[in-house]
């Protein structure tokens, strides 16, 4: 099982949505059967159509570089966007975090549990998370100066740092290990939401977001809590791709997983700015 919500299902077959055993040890992709080798042979040439076979070639099988163009794309469509709702009229700012909130947050839910990532869905869903990054980037930065920098620096460097920890193998991506960090993952997203509902009854809610000086050092241990699972995620991400490659998964799952790294990125950011924030806050006090 994945760790990351977004990515659980690839954990042992490549495909989200199918459990099965996956194979011991290094695994290359399966060669072509003689029944499969003849009816490609026989197939057609393109646009042309046969009775009782296939006109498409079979799928290619997903490189480590599918992965990284993908990720690189998403990422380059969430800054786009994100600059857009920066320069943005500030009376448009409001509409484009809901706009980007909302829309993010319902297309997001429909990848995840469906599974169906492509090109398309993937890159209108990044336009969203950047319309409210860049929202959300612009009012933290106007209240602390230069803080968006910081957490963008800040998000570089721990998603660098855990891509080293992972190919020295400092940490091994065990069953036990992604079970612990899905479990983990679960619970501080419970606790947000906990948090969120509590806030609309009790000025606060329980404290883990702030909600005064007497509750920083609560919101500054779950900020960091946070960002450690938040970098555990990203470990059993990078795993999942590796073992995807070395599976032999269809090319077109690279989106999927794509789509899952950036998840996990976009969240580390937003925990990173919310930390930078509460000490930010109180150097000015």
């Amino acid at each position: 099982m994945a760790s990351n919500p977004v990515l659980r299902g690839f954990e042992k077959t490549g495909r989200p949505g199918v459990n099965q055993t996956a194979p011991a040890g290094p695994v290359v992709p399966p060669a072509p059967s003689a029944g499969q080798l003849n009816e490609w042979y026989a197939q057609p040439a393109f646009g042309q159509e046969a009775p009782g076979l296939k006109a498409a070639a079979p799928s290619r099988y997903l490189t480590l570089d599918d992965v990284i163009t993908r990720t690189m794309l998403l990422i380059g469509t969430v800054l786009v966007a994100a600059a857009i709702a920066w320069f943005a009229p500030e009376s448009t700012r409001t509409p484009l975090l809901l706009i980007g909130f909302i829309g993010g947050f319902g297309l997001g839910l429909y990848i995840a549990f469906t599974g169906r990532a492509n090109a398309g869905t993937t890159v209108v869903y990044s336009v969203f998370e950047g319309l409210a990054l860049g929202a959300i980037s612009k009012v933290f930065n106007d209240q602390f100066n230069g803080i968006v920098v910081q957490a963008v620096t800040g998000t570089i460097m721990v998603a660098g740092g855990v891509l080293i920890v992972y190919k020295t193998g400092a940490v091994r991506v065990t069953p036990k290990f992604t079970k612990i960090v899905f479990a983990a993952t679960l619970g501080v997203l419970g606790l947000i939401i906990v948090n969120g509902l509590a806030s609309i009854f009790v000025s606060g809610g329980l404290g883990l977001r702030g909600g005064g000086n007497s509750n920083i050092g609560l919101a500054i241990a779950f900020s960091l809590l946070c960002i450690v699972i938040a970098a555990a995620n990203l470990i059993v991400d990078f795993d999942m791709v590796e073992q995807s490659v070395r599976r032999g998964v269809d090319e077109k799952y690279g989106w999927y997983l794509s789509f899952g790294i950036l998840v996990t990125l976009v969240w580390l950011y937003l925990e990173i700015l919310r930390l930078l924030s509460y000490f930010a806050g109180g150097s000015r006090n």
